[in-house]
């Protein structure tokens, strides 16, 4: 069974950074892509920003230039280093990994005051 472990989130004020870890029980390579999804209170989850096996990377519109997805192939590791961090940035994110089958993590909370 695949095992997605996120960390890094936290409580951060408008304007600071964060960066979320998600590390994978096996090699990075067995899957199509692998990224971040977030889900605000009321709202459904959306597609943040994932990278593919190619090294492709796709951002969502609203945090294009602020967010960096990147990868530890050695640690099986993907980033997401989140900047000029707004509260409307406010959710849970959850890592989210393809191939045949859609694998997600537990989830970590990030919070921006403003």
């Amino acid at each position: 069974q695949v095992q997605l472990v996120e960390s890094g989130g936290g409580l951060v004020q408008a304007g600071g950074s964060l960066r979320l870890s998600c590390a994978a029980s096996e090699s990075i390579f067995r899957f199509s892509s692998i990224g971040w999804y977030r889900q605000a209170p009321g709202k459904q989850r959306e597609l943040v920003a994932d990278i593919t096996q190619s090294g492709s990377t796709n951002y969502a519109d609203s945090v294009k230039a602020r967010f960096t997805i990147s990868r530890d192939n050695a640690k099986n590791t993907v980033y997401l280093q989140m900047n000029s961090l707004i509260p409307e940035d406010t959710a849970v994110y959850y890592c989210n990994a393809r191939r045949c089958v859609t694998y997600w993590g537990q989830g970590t909370q990030v919070t921006v005051s403003s």
